[in-house]
């Protein structure tokens, strides 16, 4: 804990001065994460299962990313708040990332999880420069665990920073392009397979770093 800090910049400590155990840190993170999933009211859209999965995924992988967004040379600030904030360089960005693609690819009408099947049938079109972007940075995830490699896990902020970087751009991706077109009553008219192939690429890639990083998406947040 030497490593992590209080907001003012001090050790972090308890109300009685001492210094906090990783049990309380813990435990403020299932209440933290609790508070914001009630807040978004995602208790009556979830079951009882999937909201407590929610909870702990939120909770125990923004404590981690916490200290794995650092590099290990470097003292930082400890913050409930920042952790928790759904924008921004956190976990929670990550986790929601991997729930919304989950559930795009589920509302596809076809299996896409067998990517190999469904590529022989389907072939991935990049006709935006977004989808562009988008393929070459998932492209960029050997390259980083090349340099895992080489530092024998020393450098995982820089998995961290790319998971970051793999958001934004399916954020932007979903921004210009829809996979599923609806009509006015809800009815999908069209699915873009090219589309949601990219996006379950983008699912697997998110999943295999949410994996080394010690991450647990949950399907549903």
């Amino acid at each position: 804990m030497e490593k992590m800090k209080a907001e003012v910049g001090r050790k972090l400590k308890t109300r009685s001065g001492d210094t906090i155990e990783l049990t309380d840190l813990l435990d403020e993170g299932l209440k933290r994460s609790l508070a914001e999933l009630m807040e978004k009211e995602r208790d009556k859209v979830l079951t009882p299962e999937e909201l407590r999965a929610a909870q702990e995924s939120m909770a125990y992988g923004c404590i981690k990313c916490a200290d794995l967004s650092h590099t290990l040379l470097n003292d930082y600030v400890f913050s409930f708040d920042k952790m928790l904030e759904d924008r921004g360089n956190i976990a929670v960005y990550l986790l929601y990332a991997c729930s919304c693609l989950c559930s795009i690819t589920r509302n596809g009408g076809k299996d896409f999880s067998q990517l190999n099947n469904v590529l022989e049938t389907v072939k991935i079109k990049l006709g935006y420069e977004i989808e562009s972007k988008l393929a070459k940075t998932l492209l960029r995830l050997q390259e980083i665990k090349t340099l895992l490699k080489i530092s024998k896990g020393l450098l995982l902020h820089l998995l961290y920073e790319y998971c970051y970087k793999v958001c934004t751009t399916l954020s932007e991706f979903y921004d210009d392009c829809h996979c599923i077109a609806k009509n006015e009553y809800g009815v999908i008219i069209k699915v873009k397979c090219s589309r949601i192939l990219l996006s379950e690429g983008t699912a697997l890639i998110l999943k295999e770093c949410s994996y080394i990083l010690g991450l647990e998406p949950a399907e549903e947040i």
